[in-house]
């Protein structure tokens, strides 16, 4: 399709809003993975993980047809993602000594944790921006790429309503755990248990994301009493 189609750009803005529907769980998980990070930190986080997600995108849509076919890929992916939720909401990831060493380790943690997250729920979106996009690579590229402020911003406003309200990222935490259910719910090898059976699916998604929350949350506690001990007691 050329730049004066107006299939293309009809494409183009498809896709964009696809990003834009499909992003806000990607947002959450850089906001938490980036919240415990200096300012300055924050907005290195948040763009070299934006930016690094987005080329994932582009390898993915091109991959994620076969890769939904492997068995159990989806269970490791969701059972991966339980990790991380687990991680972020129990803060272990964050610095203890607030040297620049470990700043700069966290904010490499901090990327890392995001691309992870973003492979892992990414594996079902980009077949909807691979579909909408027509095997143009332009403009898969081009959808993508105007994606990366959507995500930036969304990210930059959940940070700042995450240090307003400390219950979103509970909540976060907990989405994560959904998406955790959802990815399992839907690998090859089982999801001829759950199709159909609207409960059971429902049921799975809700466990995981009370058990981000439970577990996150109780190795919170526990690093927190830790913190508090005198030191070689």
């Amino acid at each position: 399709m050329s730049f004066d189609s107006p299939a293309f750009w009809l494409a183009l803005g498809q896709i964009v809003w696809i990003n834009i529907i499909l992003s806000g769980d990607n947002a959450v998980v850089i906001a938490l993975a980036a919240r415990s990070l200096p300012p300055k930190q924050q907005k290195m986080a948040i763009m070299w993980g934006s930016g690094a997600a987005v080329v994932l995108r582009i390898v993915l849509t091109f991959l994620a047809a076969y890769l939904l076919k492997l068995p159990y890929l989806q269970i490791i992916g969701g059972l991966l993602l339980l990790w991380i939720g687990f991680q972020l909401l129990s803060g272990e990831e964050e610095d203890e000594e607030g040297s620049e060493k470990d700043t700069a380790g966290n904010l490499t943690a901090a990327v890392r944790t995001i691309l992870i997250a973003d492979l892992v729920m990414s594996l079902d979106n980009v077949i909807a921006v691979a579909l909408a996009a027509k095997g143009d690579f332009t403009l898969l590229v081009l959808g993508l790429a105007i994606s990366i402020p959507l995500v930036v911003f969304g990210s930059t406003l959940m940070i700042k309503l995450m240090e307003r309200f400390p219950v979103i990222i509970t909540l976060g935490a907990a989405l994560i755990g959904w998406v955790a259910g959802d990815a399992i719910s839907h690998d090859v090898a089982i999801k001829h248990v759950f199709e159909g059976d609207a409960t059971l699916t429902y049921g799975l998604k809700a466990g995981c994301a009370i058990f981000v929350v439970v577990v996150g949350k109780w190795l919170a506690a526990r690093a927190a009493a830790k913190a508090h001990q005198p030191r070689g007691a």
